[in-house]
């Protein structure tokens, strides 16, 4: 099994689509630049959903869902958003035989489809404010794809809020992107940073983007999650307003902030190796594979009820994967269940048997250790917790290591010539330095973050007077 696995050192690019073929996460589709994602890939992002959308109605958010299809004279409607969508945008022109007498433009993000329905919605400050999310499928025409990461037609979910107050907008814009930290960190195992888009890099409409960036194994950026504070834009294009407590009228701040099946490859490049595939625990539908092991007709009986009766025990708290297919050996079996990342696997044989004991091996140290049988369910769950927590931990460290503080524009140049990472460095906040540093080196500002100390400097770029550092890096 991980023989089909390339090298990351041979090839990042090649073990990446790799490990998604292969771990039967996703494949290609007919349609170009579209993907089908398989069963092991769609119970990872049901697991996202799962655990997202609880912590969006927590937050008092509910869900609803709006039209695919899109009218054009929506989109147009706001001249900015429309620019920048525009060149990804696919257009129906033909429905039931028939030249449409308008065409409907397959959803990009619906920003637009939702504010004039918000407009139907929204009369006095009594309905504010108005928290709806929908999980759905985009569209985006995408040139060059990979798997998970830039797909043509991909899933997401995409909050949509109405507020009374720029400050409401403001403070839900950072209170969703906090969820999405917090998800990041605790469920993927992923260490992000917060902070603010530049203006170049920002959403298209939007007065404010936030993002959480993360690093991955090639050292490379990967954008986790943004949300929008987008102030009035929509608003005003869709005509939104409302009575306030003074009986005036004004027109609603609105925000948007969204997260797709992207963050599956994010959880592909941020922890698997060259075994393949490599799940935190709570990203696992099955985070338990039990594999009873014997050779002889003699010894198949006691193996298998030891097995059956940990595996009845077991299954009280996970899923449990109980492998007792005999058409293969336990070699494959291990293999396969590597490559496909499962957190924990149990290996009994007779001696076990013999001794009372089980074989733990967990996926990400790969390291065998003999437990007893006794007390298996508290000792499975405190491994799977601990490999939870450790997975973060190796993965902020390996991006605070490859984090650094460059006031050199040279230095940042032959850094991101060579291995890549994170560069902390001033800008001025000028888009010629901000232009110049992406076409010298193919790094962007991936964003000014939060937790930024306002320390005075000089931009790398042309020397004028900074207030903050900001991270340059090579992105997805």
């Amino acid at each position: 099994m991980a023989e089909k696995v390339t090298p990351r050192s041979e090839d990042y690019s090649r073990w990446y689509t790799d490990i998604v073929l292969q771990a039967k996460l996703a494949d290609y589709s007919p349609v170009k630049g579209a993907m089908v994602i398989r069963p092991n890939g769609y119970a990872i992002w049901e697991l996202i959903q799962k655990n997202l959308d609880r912590m969006f109605k927590d937050t008092g958010h509910v869900n609803a869902y709006f039209p695919l299809l899109i009218p054009e004279s929506f989109m147009a409607k706001e001249a900015e958003h429309v620019e920048g969508f525009s060149p990804e945008c696919a257009v129906v022109t033909i429905g039931g035989g028939q030249k449409l007498e308008e065409n409907l433009y397959i959803r990009p993000t619906s920003e637009t489809i939702i504010w004039a329905m918000y407009k139907k919605w929204i009369m006095s400050y009594r309905d504010l404010p108005l928290l709806i999310n929908q999980w759905a499928n985009v569209i985006r025409w995408e040139m060059r794809t990979r798997l998970f990461l830039r797909t043509s037609e991909f899933l997401w979910q995409e909050g949509h809020t109405a507020h009374a107050t720029y400050e409401e907008a403001e403070e839900e814009t950072r209170k969703i992107l906090n969820v999405y930290k917090t998800f990041a960190e605790e469920y993927l195992a992923i260490p992000v940073i917060p902070g603010k888009k530049s203006d170049s890099e920002k959403f298209a409409g939007a007065l404010h983007t936030y993002s959480i960036e993360a690093m991955m194994q090639d050292r490379k950026a990967l954008q986790a999650g943004t949300s929008h504070n987008l102030g009035q834009n929509f608003a005003k294009a869709f005509d939104v307003q409302f009575q306030d407590k003074d009986g005036k009228l004004n027109f609603v701040y609105a925000t948007s902030w969204g997260v797709s099946t992207r963050l599956i490859g994010a959880l592909i490049m941020a922890h698997s190796d060259d075994r393949g595939l490599v799940l935190p625990p709570k990203m696992a539908q099955r985070p338990v594979v039990i594999v009873p092991i014997f050779r002889a007709d003699d010894e198949k009986k006691a193996v298998l009820e030891f097995a059956d009766k940990i595996h009845q025990e077991l299954k009280s708290r996970f899923n449990v994967i109980y492998d007792s297919r005999e058409q293969y050996k336990p070699g494959f079996k291990f293999a396969e269940w590597e490559l496909q990342g499962i957190p924990v696997r149990l290996e009994i044989g007779p001696k076990d048997v013999a001794n009372n004991k089980v074989v733990l091996v967990r996926r990400d140290t790969m390291q065998k250790e003999f437990i007893e049988r006794n007390g298996i369910l508290d000792r499975v769950t405190k491994e799977l917790d601990t490999m939870q927590k450790e997975l973060l931990e190796k993965a902020r460290n390996f991006r605070d290591q490859n984090t650094l503080i460059v006031d050199d524009y040279k230095k940042l140049r032959e850094i991101m010539d060579g291995d890549g990472g994170f560069v902390m460095s001033h800008w001025c906040g000028s888009p010629e330095c901000e232009t110049k540093v992406k076409e010298d080196t193919k790094a962007t500002i991936r964003n000014i973050p939060f937790a930024g100390d306002k320390e005075q400097g000089k931009c790398i770029v042309c020397g004028r007077d900074s207030v903050q550092r900001v991270i340059f890096a090579k992105a997805y």
